[in-house]
Formats: C-alpha cells, structure tokens, sequence
C-alpha cells in the first residue's frame, strides 16, 4: 500500500481529472496543499490577491478554455469571499 498525505491525494485527484491550473490564495488550512504542489509540476498556480479574484478567475478561464476551473482558498472568510464567484459558475 502507497502512504500518501491528504494534500497529495487532493493534488493526484485533480491531476487525474485533467487540472492543469489552479487559482488561489494561501492560507490557514490549505497551506499543506502549496507545500505539496511543487510535486505536481503538472499544475499551474496563479496567486490572487483576493479569494473572489480566485472564483471569478477559475470561471472565465473555464468558459474560455473548456477545461475545468479550480480555484482554491482558505476555510472562513476565505470561502466566504468564494462565494460570489462560485455562484456566478
């Protein structure tokens, strides 16, 4: 059996599924997924500066390109500034 930390199974799972790039804004919980990206070279990181930027940015890059628009932000008030992106999704 292969040992594998969360963030390494999130990061596997979104490389399966074709992720190419992600839109965020570390901190708090997330910050063990930053630490792993550099093992996924595969998976492209584009620093916001705000969370909703992330949302908006994952959007118009999936309407724009077909692929699948991942952006990644922290729990709180990080996901709540999510949220308005996400719903326009």
């Amino acid at each position: 059996m292969v040992n594998m930390t969360g963030s390494q199974i999130v990061l596997e799972s979104l490389q399966r599924e074709g992720v190419d790039t992600i839109f965020g804004y570390p901190g708090g919980v997330v910050l063990p997924l930053y630490d792993t990206l550099p093992e996924f070279p595969g998976i492209r990181h584009v620093l916001v500066r705000h969370e909703q930027a992330a949302a908006h940015m994952a959007d118009g890059y999936a309407r724009a390109s077909g692929r699948m628009g991942v952006c990644l932000g922290t729990s709180g008030p990080g996901a709540t500034n999510l949220v308005t992106g996400i719903c326009t999704s």
